[in-house]
């Protein structure tokens, strides 16, 4: 019987096992491998780690886990979560039965790309979603924002720390007057018309071709496409669930404890505040472990 399984071996997964090992409890890791920043050459904003590439960093924090013998990390997916607080059981693709006392979700979510030729391709170098985690190496430069809805009109108020030269595309969405001419006051051009086409250039440099109006060029594009967990384990359990502009989240307390007790959520299946950040998934998933441990004190 584990103390704990977690399920994702990412940032936020790695860092609840780092403090659960530490604490000398037995974890199992489960992890396919797909981490969400994947497509991304360098990661940015994490003490320590500042521009490395993510899957480095990951490689580097499986090597440190090994010093700790209670923790095992695992290659396989989970298909199937049951049982309850003390008694949980976790099924492995390969149809292994795993237990546990507690579980912690960190399998994050996946970003569902748009059915426009070149967007997928250009995910994490060309289009990108996060200034804290890109921002700084563009500054100054042009940048794009593909409109997604209300939340959009913030994005374009936080760019302007970085650059001064914004462009907004539309993309086929009813922009108010009143936000278009807020835009208008910051000098913050719109281009109406849906996009049909992103043209790759290196790894920046994309153009943004459109069904109506001349193509144009930015230095980088920014843009938000809606995701869902990358994973349904959450939903057999009913666990509950945040519906946020960019997707659905699993709701967690100040403890990162789910509506179903002795569950834990942490990383961007649980994150309903901040673009994507591998230091609060790491900091959220220490979080996580901490308390998962806290709570099998006697």
């Amino acid at each position: 019987m584990n103390d704990v399984i977690i399920i994702g071996g990412s940032f936020a997964g790695l860092a609840a096992a780092l403090q659960l090992g530490r604490a000398r409890r037995k974890v199992t890791v489960l992890d396919t491998g797909l981490p969400r920043n994947r497509f991304a050459g360098h990661s940015h904003g994490m003490l320590g780690h500042d521009h490395k590439p993510p899957l480095d960093i990951l490689a580097e924090a499986r090597r440190q886990l090994a010093r700790y013998s209670a923790i095992s990390l695992v290659n396989v997916r989970a298909d199937k979560v049951s049982g309850g607080i003390d008694d949980f059981s976790v099924l492995t693709a390969d149809g292994e039965s795993l237990g546990a006392r507690r579980l912690i979700l960190s399998y994050g979510v996946a970003d569902q790309m748009p059915d426009v030729p070149g967007f997928a391709e250009s995910w994490g170098t060309s289009i990108v979603p996060c200034p804290y985690c890109d921002g700084f190496e563009v500054a100054g430069q042009h940048w794009g924002l593909v409109w997604s809805g209300p939340q959009s009109h913030n994005q374009v108020r936080l760019f302007h720390d970085w650059t001064d030269r914004l462009t907004v595309f539309a993309d086929g969405h009813d922009i108010p007057p009143a936000i278009r001419a807020d835009l208008e006051r910051r000098n913050t051009p719109i281009v109406d018309g849906r996009i049909t086409e992103i043209a790759r250039h290196g790894d920046h440099n994309p153009t943004v071709k459109l069904d109506s109006g001349p193509d144009m060029a930015v230095d980088i594009l920014f843009a938000h496409p809606r995701n869902k967990p990358a994973a349904s384990l959450h939903e057999p359990l009913g666990l509950a669930t945040l519906d946020t502009p960019l997707g659905i989240i699993l709701k967690v307390d100040e403890r990162r404890e789910t509506s179903m007790p002795g569950i834990y959520a942490a990383g961007d299946l649980a994150n309903p505040l901040t673009p994507p950040s591998v230091t609060l998934a790491s900091s959220h998933g220490a979080m996580a472990g901490i308390f998962a441990q806290q709570s099998m004190l006697t």
